[in-house]
This record gives C-alpha cells, structure tokens and sequence, in this order.
C-alpha cells in the first residue's frame, strides 16, 4: 500500500513549511503538528500512513513520542522517521530503538526524504 497521508511532527513552522512543500508537491496529503501532545491528538482523529517526527521539542521530545507510538496496539503500525538536527550515530540509534522505521538529518534533502517513504511503502 502506498502511502499518501503524512503528519509533520517538528516545533519550527520553517521545517514543517519546508516539508510540506516538497511532500505536496510530491502528491502527498500533509497534516502537521508543533509538538507531541499536537500530534496525539491529530494522530487519534485522523491516522496518518506516516509520522515524520522532529526530536527536539518543547514537553514530551521525539524520542519519547516515538516510543508511545510504537508501544500504542492501535498506532504500533503507522511507520515514524525521525528528522532531526542531531546528527550523532547514537542519536540515529537511539531513535530506531524507540521505534523509529529510518532516521534523517536536517537540513533534509527531497531525494532522501523521497527515497526514504519509498521504501515504506
């Protein structure tokens, strides 16, 4: 099954707008969310195909909210990649251990991000 609907998880409206763009233009349908509790909510009314998911956030960050969803019976099923700006391999690691499908750094490239939901679906 392909995927088509996609939540932005990220705190900084450049990010979300920036990824927004290239998954539109891409034929995506495209939510978003400034923060974790944002995104439950969202993720609970409509079910996305897809979590892209900033780590750095004010309250709960990226990891934690990947961990909830992969742990969630009713959302382990929805793919997370992570897009962040931490670009250590233990921060890579460390987001595939709390559920994550894959793990992008910022500033995130259309070809690789493209790439990466290809793979997914």
């Amino acid at each position: 099954m392909a995927i088509q609907k996609i939540l932005i998880v990220d705190d900084s409206p450049t990010e979300r707008y920036y990824m927004t763009e290239i998954l539109v233009r891409n034929g995506f349908t495209v939510t978003t969310a400034e923060n974790g509790e944002d995104a439950f909510l969202k993720i609970k009314l409509d079910k996305p195909e897809l979590i892209l998911m900033d780590v750095v956030m004010p309250g709960a960050n990226g990891f934690q909210v990947t961990r909830s969803i992969a742990r969630d019976p009713e959302l382990q099923d929805v793919p997370v990649i992570i897009c962040s700006s931490k670009n250590q391999e233990t921060d890579r690691i460390w987001g595939l251990r709390q559920g994550a499908r894959d793990y992008l750094v910022k500033p995130v490239a259309e070809a690789d991000l493209l790439a990466k939901i290809a793979a997914l679906g």
